[in-house]
């Protein structure tokens, strides 16, 4: 049997039609699933249905994965070993990326990372328990999602599953903020250690989504941000010290932005020397399209992206014995490019997330979430306000299914609109009509 087309619930081999392949019916099991819809109600940067341009989790993801596809391909014809397929983690099968870029996003709460992060405060102030974006994934793809026949949520193939498992580790270790919950992690770590996957690294198909991931925010949130006006296209802005300032800030804070090697260069320095050379590259760029903003907006985005994408490829990493996925130039790791996005990433970040309105935004959204866990908390009154067919789920799986666990399982599914909808039923003057549809 080949072991990356393993599924976990066994029972439900034999029920498929022969005439797809496996990572067709994930395909087909996740584009398909209530989750993967919901990404359309949530927010990537801007709030969804905050106007009729700006991405959403679903643009997002659709975005990454074609990328992530393209990519995927292009390696495949460059890198020899990958045709031998001698390790199953060190194989790049353009479909199962797709996959996993489409999915990876799935256990994002409403109201984006805000929402992750008031969700997983709550729940380790009151009970000791994370909530984790992507670790959350795994409790969508392999509890909450159901299919029939199936008692692994989706029953995904082993590869897609690992493709998806940019954290290899369970969040049930000390300090661990990334990873998988407890609950998940021994069927996830149970597949590692058939394909003998060195501890702490990912599967090449795994390492691409989340580059990919990378160059699409990037990219394409700074698109968003032109858009909006808040990134303002002239040289005052990309110049102004206190914009250096602020992206400086974010990257020496950022302790998971270690291995690029920020102590070898002058930061400020380097971040103003992007910076200045972006807004640049927009003037040629506006002057070739006939000063049509909308143009030089879209071909930029285009440019960054070709240029991200076109310098992916594979190096080894021989200190743990595996390879690894990131931008090569002349056969090493281009760390100069790798800096670069992650200091578009920044400019992103402290000109969107740090705006003042979308601030206020974040504080309306907190409070949403909060008064929306204190209302659904204790069991006796939770149970009496939350849909029937969630506490039928709950009575049949409560012996591995704590109700803090189950509550934020609920509130994480939320679309933005729908998490505002039950909170002015609850709190807000106006009330909800009995008829209204869960």
């Amino acid at each position: 049997m080949d072991i990356r087309k393993f599924r976990l619930d066994e029972k439900a081999l034999g029920t498929f039609s022969e005439e797809r392949d496996e990572y067709e019916r994930d395909y087909a099991r996740l584009i398909q699933s209530p989750a993967f819809r919901r990404l359309q109600g949530k927010s990537q940067v801007f709030g969804a249905g905050t106007g009729d341009y700006y991405r959403t989790r679903l643009t997002h993801s659709l975005e990454v994965s074609q990328i992530a596809r393209e990519v995927a391909r292009r390696l495949g014809k460059q890198y020899e070993f990958l045709s031998r397929k001698e390790h199953p983690g060190l194989v790049l099968d353009p479909a199962v990326v797709e996959i996993a870029a489409l999915a990876h996003d799935l256990g994002h709460p409403p109201f984006g990372h805000k929402g992750e992060e008031v969700l997983n405060h709550v729940l380790m102030e009151e009970y000791g328990i994370p909530y984790e974006g992507n670790a959350q994934n795994f409790r969508i793809l392999m509890f909450l999602e159901k299919r029939a026949g199936s008692g692994s949520g989706l029953d995904l193939t082993a590869a897609v599953l690992l493709a998806i498992n940019k954290y290899p580790f369970s969040l049930g270790e000390p300090g661990r903020l990334k990873g998988v919950y407890s609950t998940e992690w021994g069927e996830i770590e149970q597949l590692r250690r058939s394909w003998k996957i060195p501890i702490g690294c990912s599967t090449l198909e795994a390492q691409l989504m989340d580059l990919c991931d990378d160059i699409a925010y990037s990219t394409h949130d700074i698109e968003d941000g032109i858009r909006a006006g808040k990134i303002h296209m002239n040289r005052t802005f990309f110049e102004d010290s206190r914009l250096i300032d602020h992206v400086v800030q974010e990257i020496v804070e950022d302790k998971g932005n270690t291995g690029i090697g920020w102590g070898e260069v002058d930061i400020p320095a380097m971040v103003k020397r992007v910076l200045v050379s972006y807004f640049e590259q927009w003037q040629e760029l506006y002057v070739s399209c006939e000063r049509e903003s909308s143009r030089t907006r879209r071909e930029m985005k285009a440019r960054w992206v070709s240029l991200f994408a076109g310098r992916v490829g594979i190096i080894d990493d021989s200190a743990r014995g595996w390879k690894k996925v990131t931008f090569v130039n002349n056969g090493q790791q281009d760390i100069d490019l790798l800096r670069t996005m992650e200091i578009l990433k920044k400019l992103a970040w402290v000109t969107l997330i740090k705006d003042f309105r979308v601030q206020r935004l974040q504080m309306r959204s907190e409070i949403m979430i909060r008064r929306l866990w204190d209302s659904f908390k204790v069991p006796e009154y939770g149970r009496l306000i939350i849909p029937p067919d969630w506490i039928e789920n709950y009575e049949l799986h409560k012996s591995k299914w704590s109700w803090p666990r189950f509550v934020a399982d609920y509130i994480s599914g939320m679309t933005d609109a729908y998490a505002e909808k039950v909170y002015a039923e609850l709190y807000a003057s106006k009330s909800g009509s009995i008829y209204e549809m869960d």
